[in-house]
Order: C-alpha cells, then structure tokens, then sequence
C-alpha cells in the first residue's frame, strides 16, 4: 500500500487527497501514518465494526488494486 500512495503521487500528482479506509493493520501502521502525513493526505477511517463503510472501502480498495497492478 506504501509503493502505491507513492506511484500515484508521482503518476498524478494530486493536490489534496483523502484517503478513507478500514481500521485494518496496515493503514494503522506508523509507516503508513507517517508517510501519509509527509506527503500530506488526509486519512480518514471507518468506525469499527461498520460494515457498510468497510463495504464501500473494499470494493474501492478492490478497483485500485485492479488498476494499479493488473
């Protein structure tokens, strides 16, 4: 996930980004964290145990996924 905020920065060098995701480990990392607040894009996470927001995320996270590696 760190290698694809990365590539769309470079790719399409957006000027404000919201991120919205699940509580999962990765996003809650530090190094996700981090990276997020150096380039400057606002995270913003489902409550626990919502599964329509998780639904919505999931399938986003599904189409990125899609474009980015397929």
């Amino acid at each position: 996930m760190l290698k694809a905020l990365e590539m769309v920065e470079k790719e399409r060098q957006p000027k404000q980004v919201l991120l919205h995701n699940d509580q999962g480990t990765v996003y809650t990392s530090y190094a996700f964290q981090h990276l997020a607040k150096e380039k400057g894009i606002t995270i913003s996470m489902s409550l626990k145990g919502n599964c329509h927001d998780n639904a919505v995320i999931e399938s986003f996270h599904s189409s990125l996924k899609a474009e980015t590696f397929y």
